[in-house]
């Protein structure tokens, strides 16, 4: 089913991620692509900061469409998926 925002269809949602232990993040969407997330140059940011923890990195979680963390960390689901590659 297609969710729409002010009459604009929302981009794939998040359904699977897959923390691996090179920050990055194997990614299945709701359109059945699955992509890969470089989350490396996160971890310049203050807000990302906890990432570089690997056990915090790991304990992520899908909900509402992407990718979310303790304390209130999130990623924007548009953003993973035009930042991220497709996977053969």
């Amino acid at each position: 089913m297609d969710e729409f925002v002010y009459g604009e269809p929302l981009g794939p949602r998040v359904i699977e991620a897959i923390p691996n232990d090179n920050y990055e993040i194997t990614l299945t969407f709701d359109n059945g692509e699955r992509r890969k997330f470089d989350a490396k140059p996160l971890l310049k940011y203050e807000v990302f900061s906890k990432l570089k923890d690997r056990d915090f990195f790991k304990a992520m979680k899908v909900e509402y469409g992407t990718i979310m963390w303790a304390d209130d960390i999130d990623y924007c689901p548009d953003t993973l998926y035009e930042q991220s590659v497709l996977v053969a």
